[in-house]
């Protein structure tokens, strides 16, 4: 379920989800692409320069003018076209929440996070991510290429998903349990990354971190989150842990009160209610 969303999401729910997501994406995605394209509007993002920055921007890190400088266009332009983008719901921005919090890196003038793209349509990152990159090989059916391709590199914005659903996961569990998030989403200084960072409103400081790997997260991760949150200045309340394999011993008889844990099947359930 978690591989279908990741990449059609918001565009299509006609799936049948018992035939493998790898023989989906060759059977029916790229043997029937114009038919799929139809999901593109409007129609002139297919067509240059949107083509060339919705696909650095899909293939890389999130920060705006690395995505303009591998779409090979002007600051300006990149600028003027990522407005355009956001206003056409397409992407949006994601700020760096340091001053929210009074981060010391804010005292220092010639530094400034960099904000980070964001798609707001998983299908749109899909697309210029795997498909329109390939539209060559895939008009000639050569499928092999794309497939190796999205089977070497697909993990990464797999996991990107994952991220914004154990984030609505987060703030609803939390709400339930009597602490309102009035900010949640990913966080970065100038030290460190977080995957999800959440501020409620008795100004409770939660850390998120999501695995979305095959294999068992270990209690040594709990310690390098606390590590990075010690450097990044951050007095945190409560760590919460997403997993795709589940837990190590050691985690799932942790008896910490400022921790919770989440599997896979946590969020299936949470996704199907």
């Amino acid at each position: 379920m978690i591989d279908y969303f990741s990449f059609f999401g918001g565009a299509t729910s006609d799936i049948d989800l018992e035939i493998s997501f790898v023989d989906y994406i060759r059977d029916f995605v790229m043997s029937n692409i114009s038919l799929f394209e139809e999901n593109i509007k409007p129609s002139y993002l297919l067509d240059s320069p949107y083509r060339e920055l919705l696909i650095a921007i899909a293939k890389g890190d999130g920060k705006i003018y690395g995505a303009v400088k591998k779409a090979r266009i002007s600051e300006t332009l990149g600028e003027e076209l990522v407005i355009q983008l956001g206003n056409l719901g397409i992407i949006y921005l994601e700020e760096s929440r340091e001053s929210l919090l009074g981060s010391p890196n804010m005292q220092h003038k010639s530094y400034r996070a960099q904000s980070k793209i964001r798609f707001k349509i998983p299908f749109f990152r899909f697309w210029f991510g795997f498909i329109e990159p390939f539209r060559n090989e895939i008009t000639n059916k050569n499928y092999d290429k794309v497939i190796d391709y999205l089977m070497a590199h697909y993990e990464r914005l797999r996991s990107l998903i994952y991220e914004q659903l154990s984030n609505e996961m987060l703030i609803e569990f939390f709400s339930e349990n009597g602490k309102k998030i009035v900010y949640s989403s990913s966080y970065w200084d100038k030290e460190n990354e977080f995957d999800i960072l959440a501020l409620t409103a008795n100004n409770e400081i939660i850390i998120a971190e999501c695995k979305y790997k095959d294999r068992k997260v270990c209690r040594n991760e709990l310690g390098k989150l606390k590590f990075k949150a010690e450097q990044s200045n951050l007095n945190v309340s409560h760590w919460v842990l997403f997993s795709k394999d589940g837990f190590s011993k050691e985690l799932l008889h942790n008896k910490e009160s400022s921790l919770t844990i989440f599997d896979i099947k946590d969020m299936q359930k949470w996704l199907l209610s």
